[in-house]
């Protein structure tokens, strides 16, 4: 299967991103940028927007220019400070807001920043919002009448909110008393919330990475690098350890002998229990990133997989079209519509705890009720961007391949959204096999460019 992707200016998948002090990601632009989200998203007089933040260094000047650029556009700031992505997107519906800004790069290191939004309901932007905020920019700046300059409120008791909502989600009769967590914050938003909402359900908590100094976002910890939490689970024998990544909206979990569990098992153990509780949908949602083990475990639970474009934004519209309830991605966003609006790493935990707690079964035995199929990722660096759904020499090998997997893998093509790589995807039974397909595939687009 080959990918393509609409391009846009300055909005990837997920929000505008970038190193900071280059392209977009300027104190310049971003207070354009407000300026612009305040035009479009908060048309009405009083209208309010709520900013919140991860640890980075450069999220204080961030949340200067875009408090500057709402004001100037007639729009109230509530302003959160360090919060996890999840959080300002419950916190925006509650505080009935118009919309709520994150100053964040995720899982990336600290040189780089982004900006990405919410809508009054806690959703992310549609493409036709983003669409419209980029026409915004190129606008020029007009600032409103000094009596109708928007103010700034700082909301001291965020934090307090969002671990109460946290706990919410599960039942008032369960606990989590007896059992022992690891918990990395990836030195990252959820360092002040996260420990307290384990703990208050019970559970005794060993914390990693919750001394964030605007420099170790996501440095040898968090979601993307879990192998001091891999020991320490280990050490500490603790039931299970539980990593989130720098805003905390992504979840990767370690079971009790050191293994790994990725999203796609956390998706899987999620949907199960909804299912067997008669709760939820049939339909369950995965990315085409998702494993075909993942695909092949839901079907003999009869559910089905719909995959859709990589990016939880694509997962949520699918959700919406098909009417499930849960979905996510291999890197650990996890959605449940039924407790919040977006993916939420905390909330995803928390259910997959709950289950443990119902089955009476280890995070190893629930995650051992999927086998993972083998899969090669391969990026492929270009000068320029090719339309690979005209490209015959590629198409050629890619059905070669395919017909070589039949039914027992795939191939995918994706462009990268952010920088001039094709990623290939092989995956199959045979791990052998799954690298010599992809580097074949990888072979022909490298030979197919440099003949442009």
């Amino acid at each position: 299967m080959i990918l393509t992707e609409q391009k846009r200016r300055y909005f990837g998948t997920d929000g505008i991103r970038g190193l900071v002090g280059d392209g977009s990601i300027t104190p310049e632009f971003v207070l354009k940028l407000g300026w612009a989200i305040g035009r479009v998203l908060a048309k009405e007089r009083h209208s309010k927007v709520l900013i919140g933040k991860d640890t980075r260094i450069s999220g204080y000047m961030f949340e200067s220019a875009l408090q500057a650029g709402l004001s100037a556009a007639g729009v109230d700031i509530y302003l959160l400070g360090p919060m996890p992505t999840p959080a300002i997107a419950y916190l925006t519906r509650t505080f009935h807001a118009q919309a709520g800004i994150v100053i964040s790069a995720s899982h990336n290191p600290y040189h780089d920043n982004g900006i990405k939004f919410f809508s009054g309901e806690g959703t992310k932007l549609p493409d036709a919002i983003e669409l419209e905020i980029e026409a915004m920019l190129d606008q020029p700046l007009t600032t409103v009448d000094s009596t109708l300059l928007g103010k700034a409120h700082r909301v001291d008791d965020a934090g307090g909110r969002y671990i109460e909502f946290c706990k919410s989600t599960v039942p008032l009769k369960m606990d989590f008393t007896g059992l022992k967590f690891v918990v990395d914050c990836a030195n990252g938003a959820t360092y002040h919330v996260a420990p307290d909402v384990f703990r208050e359900l019970g559970a005794e908590v060993i914390v990693m990475g919750a001394e964030p100094d605007g420099l170790n976002i996501n440095q040898d910890c968090g979601s993307t690098e879990p192998q001091l939490l891999q020991a320490a689970v280990l050490a500490h024998q603790a039931d299970l350890g539980i990593a989130l990544d720098g805003d905390g909206d992504r979840l990767i979990m370690v079971d009790h002998l050191g293994e790994l569990v990725d999203g796609d098992t956390l998706l899987f153990i999620i949907a199960r229990s909804l299912k067997l509780r008669g709760k939820g949908s049939a339909a369950i949602v995965g990315t085409q990133m998702s494993n075909l083990g993942l695909e092949q475990a839901l079907n003999q639970h009869d559910m089905i997989l719909h995959r859709s474009k990589v990016g939880d934004r694509y997962v949520i519209e699918k959700l919406r079209e098909t009417g499930g309830v849960v979905g996510g991605e291999s890197s650990g966003h996890i959605i449940c519509l039924d407790k919040t609006t977006t993916g939420d790493g905390i909330i995803a935990a928390l259910q997959v705890l709950c289950e443990i707690r119902r089955t009476g079964n280890s995070l190893h035995e629930l995650q051992s009720l999927v086998t993972k199929y083998p899969q090669t990722l391969v990026n492929v660096r270009i000068k320029k961007m090719i339309d690979l759904s005209k490209d015959e020499t590629i198409l050629s090998v890619v059905r070669s391949v395919e017909a070589r997997l039949g039914t027992e893998g795939r191939v995918l093509l994706r462009p990268s959204g952010t920088e001039p790589v094709i990623r290939v995807m092989v995956e199959g039974r045979d791990s052998v096999l799954t690298r010599n397909f992809a580097n074949e595939i990888a072979r022909v687009i490298e030979t197919s460019v440099a003949g442009d």
